[in-house]
């Protein structure tokens, strides 16, 4: 039976990458991973050449049976997503379930982590609140349910981290900005990559700081909102 790592990659930065990762990605006999255009950069930066195996949100079934099966023949597999580690907000986590689910446990898959860069923990990091107690909650949705996602948020008594795309991050903060207008907030955009940048302040400000220049507004976005 092989072994599938599930293999934490680079959020930005492709030095942000460990040792062991490159050492599992050249030794693996394929890479499962969420768009082979973006996988494909960082093995080329490497120089490793594997076989690509895309495994996305709406990948079928038969996907997942064509792992497993490449792993019952022994063939040692690595599963990466564009940026980050694998199953955190990413399809990733469907495939681990299902490959740790109650036949798979009969087949004794083993599934092996190698940790790394992680966009939420990063921002999280730099925050400056509490930390020893928070909520993860992934990406806002987007018409449905959002209304009640935000007031989540705003009633939580702990630490919250999410992530927001370039083209809703202006609308989560004005629902901040109306929920709670005093909590302090920390918006970290494009995290490791040329243009970082960390904004701090009430919801209120930092819209002021991110509609001053459209520039503000291009990338990825993780938000803390500070506990109650």
């Amino acid at each position: 039976m092989g072994i599938l790592y599930i293999i934490a990659t680079p959020i930005g930065n492709l030095s942000d990458i460990t040792a062991r990762a490159l050492e599992i990605l050249k030794e693996v006999d394929l890479v499962v991973c969420e768009d082979t255009r973006q996988t494909i950069k960082l093995l080329n930066h490497y120089q490793i050449k594997k076989p690509l195996v895309s495994y996305f949100q709406h990948s079928k079934l038969s996907k997942i049976e064509y792992i497993a099966e490449q792993l019952r023949r022994g063939k040692n597999a690595a599963l990466v997503t564009d940026a980050g580690t694998p199953g955190i907000s990413d399809p990733g986590g469907m495939l681990v379930n299902k490959l740790t689910g109650e036949q798979a446990n009969k087949e004794k898959i083993r599934i092996v982590p190698i940790p790394g860069p992680c966009a939420a923990v990063a921002a999280l990091s730099v925050s400056g609140f509490p930390t020893d107690k928070f909520l993860f909650m992934g990406f806002p949705p987007h018409k449905k349910g959002r209304e009640k996602y935000f007031k989540e948020i705003a009633a939580a008594r702990r630490t919250i981290v999410f992530y927001e795309s370039t083209h809703r991050i202006l609308k989560a903060l004005e629902q901040l900005a109306a929920l709670i207008p005093q909590r302090q907030i920390v918006v970290a955009r494009e995290i490791t990559k040329m243009f970082e940048t960390i904004y701090r302040g009430t919801a209120k400000q930092i819209l002021e700081i991110l509609n001053s220049d459209k520039n503000n507004l291009k990338g990825e976005f993780v938000v803390v909102v500070n506990k109650i």
